[in-house]
């Protein structure tokens, strides 16, 4: 019999000529027997109760797109009948539900054959930090599997199921996945329901989906994403179409003067040549200054953050801190002795690096940066077992704290036959975007998938943008790094640049609204300034959804540029401004923000 494919492409055709989920299952236990490998798995379903399940979705049912389809749960999400450990035994408790995001997989057809092996309580980003048997990096057993997902990583890897899910506070989904040569897509925070999984840090928690492809990925996102009203973090997001048209995107990159490598100039030389490749496929980059994203990454285990961490197991902690992991003990320990004045100060520092991140937002539509460092060995991390793992971190730890989507995604080869990955990232709700750059630059890429050596499915070509979209100037709240900016991206929006009004115009801070936000409004030309905006190109649907929502007394007019060009934009009608206060002396919103609002 011929070689059974996990992606999903050729395991739908599979299925479609006959396939039974059966042989499927079978398969899926034969691969985990044959890779030796003890330490994937915490636990894994009865085979009985595999096949009774993979029997019970009957004839196969194209509509569930999903159907027979084997996947793996990491150790911190339920599956009812099945213990949930987070690697340790002591706090295992024997699931009586699902997760929200377990039963969404489940209703589509997706059968779940066990719980994998994680850094104990999320705490790590290696993979070794478990009271279990240690993963084996697939492709080199001298290295670490990554963490904290590490067994649902290797999982994937070896072909043993289609996806898995994992979790990602610091980089858990991401790192693991670019030391496998996997795709790890970190959705935006809240579109993933949390209700069911054991947390590590509430507020940045996200349900992450680690996959052969990226289009397997973003599957397998689209059905478990939906609003959970049990989940107090969770965010209504409008679903985007996953698009497959070829996009010209701006990307950020880290200076080179600034681009952390600690030594490893095969994965520096492969960065390069990755940057090389968004090149060749259309995007144009943009360097830029790293030092607040660096500095925002040393934030997440310094102090609000770590003591979120021991805040969410705090009762188990005083019973029974004697049986963590050493370095997991150590972390919690020192988190225990924080203060809240610590935990304020961390919020203070990261609001001043989000204001001048913010600032480079309009600079990129989409930022890209390795998703590791280096290749870090498991003698690394038995000679440095923290050190090691916080500089896997580097590139990871700031993006759940400035609320950006990533998806980790492989490249070609480095030179020594190790495997690459980049992470794309943008602002929240801005997942099918990156996820669409990842897919053309997985396939520009031709790298084998995992380890198992499957030649990629093939994908059909990107096809030219079919809607090259409307501009539109925003000169408020829904400019780059402010807090309506999420809404054009939802709507596909893409930066294209700064702007400056004709002196035609005054700037008003518009009283009793939910949302701060400015109206422009035109007066004669000896009474007006020059305001800065931002240029937006939204599709045409996009841009009709937008202005039907428009609130009065803002609206759609005609503005004039300051090179003598019209556009359309956002606009104030003049009974809108009674008791506003004139702000037009500031140039602009984002410096009245600036000045007037506390860092």
């Amino acid at each position: 019999m011929s070689e059974i494919f996990f992606d999903l492409k050729r395991l739908s055709a599979a299925y479609a000529g006959g396939l039974s989920p059966r042989e499927v299952i079978e398969t899926a236990l034969a691969r985990l027997a044959a890779s030796g490998d003890n330490g994937i798995f915490i636990h894994v379903a009865d085979k009985a109760a595999l096949l009774d399940e993979a029997e019970a979705l009957g004839r196969h049912d194209p509509a569930r797109p999903l159907w027979g389809v084997p996947f793996a749960v990491k150790d911190n999400i339920d599956v009812a009948g099945m213990p949930t450990t987070a690697a340790c035994p002591q706090f295992a408790y024997q699931a009586e539900r699902d997760a929200v995001v377990v039963a969404r997989l489940r209703a589509a057809g997706a059968i779940p054959l066990g719980k994998t092996n994680m850094d104990q309580f999320a705490t790590g980003l290696s993979g070794v930090r478990t009271p279990y048997p240690i993963p084996v990096n697939p492709i080199d057993s001298r290295l670490v599997p990554g963490g904290s997902s590490s067994g649902s990583a290797v999982a994937v890897a070896r072909g043993i199921v289609s996806f898995a899910l994992g979790t990602d506070t610091a980089g858990s989904g991401r790192v693991p996945a670019g030391l496998n040569n996997i795709v790890g897509l970190k959705p935006s925070f809240g579109a993933i329901s949390t209700t069911g999984v054991v947390p590590a840090c509430r507020t940045l928690d996200c349900v992450t989906l680690l996959a052969l492809t990226v289009d397997d990925a973003f599957a397998a996102f689209a059905i478990a994403a939906d609003y959970d009203d049990s989940d107090s973090y969770a965010r209504a997001f409008r679903q985007q179409p996953y698009p497959t048209e070829e996009l010209r995107l701006r990307v950020g990159v880290p200076r080179r003067q600034d681009r952390r490598f600690f030594g490893d100039k095969a994965m520096a030389s492969s960065f390069d040549q990755a940057l090389v490749q968004l090149q060749e496929i259309g995007c144009t980059l943009v360097e830029l200054p790293f030092a607040d994203y660096y500095a925002t990454a040393e934030l997440l285990y310094g102090a609000a953050w770590a003591a979120e961490r021991y805040s969410a197991i705090r009762d188990f902690y005083e019973a029974r801190a004697d049986v963590l992991h050493p370095v997991v003990h150590e972390i919690y320990a020192k988190a225990r002795a924080m203060s809240a004045a610590d935990a304020f100060s961390g919020f203070y520092k990261l609001q001043a690096h989000k204001r001048n991140i913010g600032r480079l937002m309009a600079s990129f539509d989409v930022l890209c940066v390795p998703t590791a460092p280096i290749h870090g060995t498991l003698a690394d991390l038995e000679r440095e077992p923290v050190a090691a793992n916080s500089r896997l971190g580097t590139y990871t730890n700031f993006a759940n704290l400035l609320d950006l989507c990533a998806v980790a995604v492989p490249g070609p080869w480095r030179s020594d036959h190790l495997p690459f990955s980049i992470t794309l990232l943008a602002a929240a709700g801005g997942d099918a975007r990156i996820a669409s750059l990842a897919r053309r630059f997985h396939a520009a890429s031709a790298v084998s998938l995992g380890a198992t050596g499957w030649p990629q499915p093939e994908t059909p070509p990107a096809t030219p943008e079919a809607d090259p979209g409307i501009p539109l100037l925003v000169v408020g709240a829904h400019m780059s790094g402010m807090p309506l900016n999420s809404e054009l991206l939802a709507l596909g929006g893409r930066f294209e640049r700064e702007v400056t009004t004709a002196p035609l115009y005054r700037l008003y801070a518009l009283r009793d609204q939910v949302q701060p936000k400015p109206g422009l409004l035109r007066v004669a030309a000896d009474e007006g300034s020059a305001i800065d905006g931002e240029i937006w190109r939204l599709p045409v649907q996009g841009l009709g959804e937008l202005t039907a929502a428009v609130p009065a007394p803002l609206g759609i007019a005609t503005i004039k540029l300051a090179d003598g060009s019209s556009i359309k934009g956002f606009a104030v009608e003049a009974a809108g401004i009674q008791g506003a206060a004139d702000i037009s002396a500031y140039g602009g919103w984002r410096a009245y923000s600036l000045q007037t609002q506390p860092v």
